[in-house]
C-alpha cells in the first residue's frame, strides 16, 4: 500500500493524504482525474523521446491492465493487441517504459547469477564470481527493466546476430550480440507482428519458448540468453498471424476504439496537449507513475506467495475443456494472470474473480475450429472402425 496527496492529482490544496491500496485502484483514480490541456508550446528539439505517460491513456482498461499484469508476471508469457490502426497500440506499450520495474542482472562477462552457485555449487560459475561469492560480493546490479523495440524492416542478422566486420578485418572472428540477447530481462515490443518474415518470427518464439537461442555463422557459434517479455501488435485488415505464432502469445487483447464521446474528446486533448509540450504533459502525472512504478515492483516481491485454491483451478479447466481448447498453454496464462490479478491487488489469495476478469484475455482466440472439425472426423472414424473390429 502506498501514499499520495489528493493535490498531486489536480485537487484543492486540502494537505489530505490517502492511502492506495492497490495498483488497480491507483490506475482507476488517475484515469479519470482532471487534466491541464491548454499547454504552452515548447520547442520539440531532437534529442529528449518522451513516451506518452501510460496512466493519461484515456480507456481501454482491458489493454492497459493485460500489459501490467505481462510485467508483474513474465509467466503469463506476453501480450498481443489485436485492433484497427489508430486505437492507441503501439503508444501504449511504448508508455510502459517509465512503469517497469528494476531487475537483478550480472556483473560477469559470462552472466553468473548467485542462483547458478546456489543450484549448482561454485563449479557453476566462473573462477571470477566464486571468489566474490566467497568474498561476500555482489554478482548483480539493479538495474531498470528496458523495452527494446523491434524496426519493422529489421533483418534476421539484425535479429539473432551476425560477425563482426572490424574484428574480421583483424583476422579474428567474432559475433556481436543481435536483438534478442539485448532483450533478456527486457520487454521485446514488435508492432505488426503479422507482417514479419518466418525465419525472424520462427526466431522470436524460439527464444521467447526456451530463453535462450543459438546464433550460426560458419564454423563459430554462440548460444545468449533471451528471457523477455513478448508484447506485439496487429491489425487483421493487413493479414492473420499464424496459428503456432498466435498460441505463443499468453494475453489477447481485442482493442476498439473508443464508444464514449466524451472519452473520445478528453483523449483529443490529452494527445494534443502531448503533442504541444510533451514535458509538462508527463510531469502532471510522474508522482502517480513513479507510485505506479512502486506498486509493480511490490506486486512483483509479493507474486510468489499467492496460492490459486483448488478450487478455482478445477473452475478453469472447466471453461477450458467446455471451450474445447487443446493448448495447455491455456492454463499456463489463465491461472498466472489471475495470480498476477491478486499481487496487484495485494492479495495472496486468487479468487473467482479474479479469474472471471482474466480469462477472456486469456481464452479468446485460442480454440481451432479446424482442430474441432478434425477431432470430430476423426471421432466418427474411430466409432466406425470400433464397431468394424467388434463385428470380427
Amino acid at each position: 500500500m502506498s501514499e499520495y496527496n489528493d493535490s498531486a492529482l489536480g485537487e484543492k490544496e486540502t494537505g489530505y493524504v490517502r492511502t492506495v491500496r492497490s495498483l488497480r485502484e491507483l490506475i482507476d483514480l488517475v484515469t479519470g482525474r482532471d487534466f491541464q490541456a491548454d499547454l504552452p508550446h515548447e520547442d520539440a528539439g531532437l534529442a529528449d523521446v518522451m513516451p506518452f505517460p501510460f496512466l493519461a491513456l484515456v480507456g481501454q482498461q482491458e489493454m492497459k491492465l493485460s500489459l501490467l499484469l505481462s510485467i508483474i508476471n513474465p509467466l503469463v508469457s506476453g501480450v498481443l493487441l489485436v485492433g484497427p490502426r489508430g486505437t492507441g497500440k503501439t503508444t501504449t506499450a511504448r508508455s510502459l517504459v517509465e512503469l517497469l520495474p528494476s531487475v537483478e542482472r550480472s556483473n560477469c562477462f559470462y552472466g553468473c547469477l548467485p542462483e547458478d552457485i546456489l543450484s549448482g555449487g561454485m563449479d557453476a560459475v566462473c573462477p571470477d564470481c566464486a571468489r566474490k561469492f566467497g568474498e561476500g560480493l555482489p554478482l548483480t546490479t539493479s538495474d531498470r527493466v528496458r523495452l527494446i523495440e523491434l524496426p519493422l524492416h529489421a533483418s534476421i542478422e539484425d535479429v539473432v546476430g551476425w560477425l563482426d566486420d572490424k574484428a574480421e578485418a583483424h583476422k579474428r572472428v567474432r559475433l556481436q550480440r543481435g536483438i534478442l540477447a539485448n532483450a533478456d530481462l527486457n520487454v521485446l515490443y514488435v508492432d505488426e507482428v503479422n507482417l514479419l518474415n518466418d525465419d525472424i518470427v520462427n526466431a522470436i518464439l524460439d527464444a521467447a519458448a526456451s530463453g535462450v537461442y543459438t546464433v550460426r555463422r560458419g564454423a563459430i557459434s554462440a548460444s545468449y540468453r533471451a528471457r523477455f517479455n513478448l508484447v506485439g501488435s496487429m491489425n487483421p485488415e493487413e493479414g492473420n498471424l499464424r496459428p503456432q505464432i498466435m498460441d505463443r502469445f499468453g494475453l489477447r487483447v481485442i482493442v476498439r476504439g473508443l464508444e464514449d464521446p466524451t472519452e473520445r474528446v478528453e483523449a483529443y486533448q490529452r494527445s494534443r496537449a502531448y503533442r504541444v509540450n510533451p514535458r509538462a504533459a508527463v510531469a502532471q502525472f510522474q508522482p502517480e507513475t513513479l507510485l505506479a512504478r512502486d506498486e509493480i515492483q511490490a506486486a512483483r516481491t509479493l507474486l510468489g506467495r499467492v496460492e490459486i485454491p483448488a478450487s478455482i483451478t478445477k473452475a478453469g479447466t472447466t471453461i477450458i475443456q467446455e471451450m474445447r481448447i487443446d493448448s495447455l498453454r491455456a492454463e499456463i496464462t489463465l491461472f498466472e494472470a489471475a495470480r498476477a490479478l491478486a499481487a496487484a491487488d495485494a492479495r495472496a489469495q486468487v479468487s473467482l474473480d479474479d479469474l472471471r476478469l482474466v480469462a477472456p484475455m486469456a481464452l479468446r482466440l485460442r480454440r481451432s475450429e479446424f482442430m474441432v472439425d478434425y477431432f470430430e472426423h476423426r471421432r466418427k472414424e474411430e466409432d466406425e472402425l470400433h464397431k468394424l473390429i467388434q463385428k470380427m
